[in-house]
């Protein structure tokens, strides 16, 4: 009988949407899994609900399994993204993982990018360490190495500074070409105003990710597009109504 990796002081993954994981079924069904990690005020859920809600609708064909990774305890939330992506791992074996984050879940995904089973990465308005924030002491990015990274982040945002997403977006397009970032014009950080267009976006970039490969023709555009277009790609009003993959 497989062993359950031991909780990192608190974290659990939340109730499994999308492939078919109930009883009866095979962990073959499920090609890819989707951890959602909240920011730090369960107050202020930003776009994660009705993300979570989408995967499990967009995702399920496409054997795509949705977590939001609950935390508790006192250990770093980096270190408990790393335990659910080994718990991803012992539930349904060797299939890649998306680590999708807002806020301070942001940060966690960032540095937990480096996981042997991450295949991409979704930060959205992240929450960088105030010295990060400055560039005195930034956050490494030779973790994103070989993975698809997104940052979406909206220009207005008071409490967690969008140019240094933009930074640290520049420093991991240098060591990572598969790399994009989008801006939400006149949004904050819960990124209320356009949250369907994040939610789409979102979903779009994970399903390629994770299960299709391909891309709309935006994303496709800022991935491929240098520095700094591809890292100030405006994210187009109604984006997502008309998609088609």
């Amino acid at each position: 009988m497989a062993q359950h990796a031991p909780p990192a002081r608190g974290a659990r993954l939340g109730r499994a949407v999308g492939a078919r994981t109930g009883s009866g079924s095979t962990e073959s069904t499920v090609n890819g899994v989707v951890l959602l990690l909240p920011g730090a005020s369960r107050f202020s859920p930003g776009p994660m609900r009705p993300l979570a809600r989408a995967l499990a609708r967009a995702g399920g064909a496409e054997g795509l399994v949705t977590h939001v990774v609950v935390h508790g305890g006192d250990s770093a939330r980096e270190e408990q993204a790393g335990w659910a992506a080994d718990e991803a791992v012992r539930r349904y074996g060797d299939v890649p993982v998306c680590l999708a984050g807002y806020d301070a879940g942001g940060l966690a995904a960032l540095r937990a990018a480096g996981h042997g089973a991450v295949n991409s990465v979704v930060l959205i308005a992240p929450c960088l360490a105030a010295a990060a924030a400055r560039d005195d002491s930034p956050e490494p990015v030779k973790q994103l190495s070989g993975r698809q990274v997104l940052i979406v982040h909206g220009t207005n945002d008071a409490r967690s500074d969008p140019e240094a997403s933009f930074r640290l977006a520049a420093r991991a397009k240098k060591a990572n070409r598969s790399t994009c970032r989008f801006e939400v014009h006149s949004d904050g950080h819960g990124l209320r105003e356009h949250q369907p267009e994040v939610v789409a976006l979102a979903v779009d970039f994970i399903l390629g990710a994770v299960a299709s490969g391909r891309y709309s023709r935006p994303v496709t555009d800022a991935l491929a597009a240098p520095p700094p277009l591809g890292l100030r790609m405006p994210l187009a009003s109604g984006f997502g109504r008309s998609l088609r993959r």
